[in-house]
């Protein structure tokens, strides 16, 4: 057990293991499924996923002596096994961890890399973008996968366990199976067509050519040897060895069924880019909100410099006295604004240059906060302020295009006994991902630098976010870690491309301003407004009175079906956690604690 600052009067700690070694046969039996709840109280840590069989591995991993950093490197593993279309060794994210020996929030950019063939207009054709479409499911949009390095390095700074200890849960629940729900089935079916171009992508997911049955189980052995060669061999096999050929191979000369007419384009990821890839150490975002200290991910993610900037907009309003309408108003005229702000001059840092600190500065947000009126909405697309040289309230208008992100994305939130607390947000992008899984390696490609603009949003404006040789595409990925005197008080994050941003705002300031509990804050019905004439907005939003008052006002809404799958850690004063998930949101999250002790 690591010698770290224990802070916890644990009481009776139960103890069971990781699932015991099972036999590697397609005929093992399946596991049960753990119950999924939204919401657990306890001590001894926490862990929360969008998935039941992730979550408990996580919480298996905590009670043998694991940290957070152990336990979320394993939770991620089986997301790899049972959100395959979210996340994956095949893809990268963002890794944001609370030391409670040091008192220190740090970070690991995990974000995937053009290769050295990328090239400014290398979604063009004739001066004209490609159809997004065959930009996402081609060899084209992948960029080289940074999840296994992010694990190992997390491993390697925070860990007590090695990689192979910590996958081997998930390569078990791979062997054996999973039961499909109607989440899975339902994504699914949406990709069916571009999943049937691939043999090896249909051949796992659609046994047969048919979709997978609500109730069936679902086994992927291909994934299970990939991990197990990964703990054994190490990342190298990856990054420099077989598993690396294999995806290189797969980018350059995608599998296409021939008898299946789709335009599948090569990709050019070399062996030599997987060799060049690294993690980055990034210094994470920082502002106080409410005398707490908000942490995040620095660019090449938005996600800390807009959600903070958003933050300090709505510094200046006392949200916790704001009726429901004026403080959702202000919500989303804060939101439009740092959207602004971030399309303009967030990318990736090696790149251009990108002024974190001006845009987390409060000068500059009370340089933008005036531009919000009680009883009016700011025409869209706002034009960007310049946090080098903050202004007066000069409100303007530009033309631009929003960027498009993919949906999707998964994020877990884990606590340990010790205080150490992580929140990761990882990805393959779409939905799906490129749709195309490595033959005989069990996982799908990303499709992640489709998340570059192909051509600039603003014509005759810098635009950070475009494509070039070895560069970080922008995201919005926003893992959040909010302390309250160098303490722990929540942890948060969501999928969703851009609107994970909107997502994380909305929860913040639902808990930490309008009181509500963790589990309440995440459920709440949502909108997403990034800078555009229509804010999107799920059903129950829309349904509520409040609604209709903003309409008086101006606002525009657009429905959507859903926004995000948020999930969050929290501490409680006398030292017990609460995880907090979602009702209803992709069919439930999964909250759980070490020992139930309320």
């Amino acid at each position: 057990m690591p010698t770290r600052l224990v802070r916890l009067a644990l009481g009776v700690i139960t103890s069971c293991g990781l699932v015991a070694p099972m036999a590697h046969t397609a005929s093992a039996a399946p596991p049960v499924e753990p119950p999924k709840q939204a919401e657990a109280v306890g001590y001894g840590g926490a862990v929360s996923s969008v998935d039941p069989y992730a979550t408990q591995i996580g919480i298996d991993v905590l009670r043998r002596g694991g940290t957070a950093a152990d336990a979320a490197v394993a939770v991620a593993a089986a997301l790899g096994v049972t959100e395959p279309y979210s996340a994956g060794i095949g893809g990268g994210g963002f890794f944001v961890h609370y030391d409670a020996r040091t008192g220190k929030v740090e970070t690991i950019d995990g974000r995937e890399t053009a290769p050295a063939s990328a090239r400014e207009d290398m979604f063009l054709e004739n001066g004209k973008p490609i159809p997004f479409d065959e930009a996402v499911t081609s060899g084209l949009g992948v960029g080289v996968p940074g999840t296994p390095m992010t694990w190992q390095e997390a491993l390697r700074r925070w860990g007590t366990k090695d990689l192979a200890e910590v996958l081997r849960p998930a390569e078990q629940l791979a062997r054996r199976g999973f039961v499909v729900d109607e989440t899975f089935r339902r994504q699914t079916e949406e990709n069916r067509d571009r999943f049937n171009a691939f043999p090896a992508t249909r051949t796992l997911f659609m046994p047969g050519g048919e979709l997978p049955e609500v109730g069936s189980v679902l086994r992927n052995p291909d994934l299970a040897d990939t991990y197990h060669v990964l703990g054994t061999r190490g990342i190298d096999a990856l990054y420099d060895g077989e598993i690396g050929a294999d995806i290189v191979r797969t980018v350059t000369n995608p599998p296409v069924d021939p008898a299946v007419q789709r335009t599948v384009r090569p990709g050019g990821m070399t062996a030599d880019d997987l060799r060049a890839y690294r993690t980055e150490e990034r210094e994470p975002t920082h502002l106080t909100y409410r005398g707490l200290d908000v942490y995040g991910m620095a660019p090449a993610s938005s996600g800390g410099t807009t959600v903070g900037e958003a933050l300090n907009i709505l510094e200046r309003s006392d949200l916790s006295h704001l009726d429901k309408t004026a403080y959702l108003h202000r919500y989303l005229e804060a939101s439009k604004i740092a959207f602004a702000d971030r399309n303009r001059w967030v990318g990736d840092p090696a790149f251009s240059d990108v002024p974190t600190a001006g845009l987390t500065s409060q000068e500059f947000a009370d340089s933008r906060e005036c531009l919000i009126a009680d009883d009016a909405v700011l025409p869209a697309p706002v034009a960007p302020g310049d946090p080098n040289d903050p202004q007066g309230c000069q409100p303007r208008t530009e033309q631009g295009a929003e960027p498009y992100e993919g949906p999707n994305t998964t994020h877990l939130t884990v606590a340990d006994r010790w205080g150490n607390v992580v929140s990761y947000t990882l990805t393959i992008e779409q939905t799906g991902g490129s749709g195309i899984v490595v033959p005989g390696r069990g996982f799908l490609l990303n499709n992640e630098l489709t998340d570059f603009n192909f051509t600039p949003v603003t014509p005759g404006q810098p635009d950070p976010n475009l494509p070039a040789p070895g560069k970080r595409p922008r995201s919005s990925m926003s893992p959040t870690i909010v302390l309250q005197d160098g303490k722990p008080l929540l942890a948060v994050g969501s999928p969703g491309g851009a609107t994970i941003i909107t997502t994380v705002l909305q929860v913040l300031t639902g808990r930490l301003d309008r009181g509500m509990p963790l589990v309440d804050a995440i459920a709440e019905p949502r909108a997403s407004q990034r800078n555009a004439a229509q804010t999107e907005a799920e059903p129950g939003f829309v349904a509520q009175p409040e609604a209709e008052k903003l309409r008086a006002i101006g606002h525009q809404f657009k429905t959507v079906t859903e926004i995000g799958a948020a999930t969050g850690v929290e501490r409680l004063a006398d030292g017990r956690w609460i995880a907090a998930a979602e009702r209803e949101r992709r069919g439930g999250g999964s909250a759980a604690v070490v020992a139930s002790l309320r």
